[in-house]
């Protein structure tokens, strides 16, 4: 009888990545989770993103709970990843930043015209995450080198 698969030894390790890599990570996947603070509770909605310009870009609905925080520049962090469970290998990114509504003309039509929601094609509001703190890891096989 062969052991259960958390009884295993696995010789998977975590790498820790730099910021470009891990930003540069970020920008190969559309979908991550944003983490922010919805009536005192912690809340995580899964959204579709654009990195720009080292900022992360996700568009939402005007009554959406993202909003109103991002109307007070409320601080969030959004997490990424690509992981196989098989082979146990693949990364996670996760950047903490202020959250601010994008008002500019000119910047809504363009993210707007990059960035199609997955949901609901009326989520005319966007919101930008800065990028102030990122941190990422590789989950990598193999005995450390």
């Amino acid at each position: 009888m062969s052991p259960a698969p958390y009884e295993r030894a696995s010789s998977a390790r975590m790498v820790e990545l730099s910021r470009d890599e891990a930003l540069r990570l970020l920008g190969t996947v559309q979908l991550g989770r944003v983490a922010f603070t919805d009536q005192a509770l912690p809340a995580i909605r899964p959204v579709n993103h654009l990195l720009h310009d080292g900022d992360i870009i996700v568009r939402t609905h005007g009554g959406s709970a993202l909003l109103g925080r991002a109307l007070q520049s409320e601080v969030v962090a959004y997490e990424a990843d690509e992981i196989d469970a098989a082979t146990r290998t693949g990364w996670s990114v996760v950047v903490t930043g202020t959250a601010t509504r994008v008002m500019d003309p000119g910047a809504l039509a363009r993210y707007r015209g990059l960035l199609m929601p997955w949901v609901d094609p009326e989520m005319g509001q966007v919101v930008r995450i800065r990028a102030e703190i990122v941190s990422g890891y590789r989950l990598v096989r193999g005995a450390p080198s």
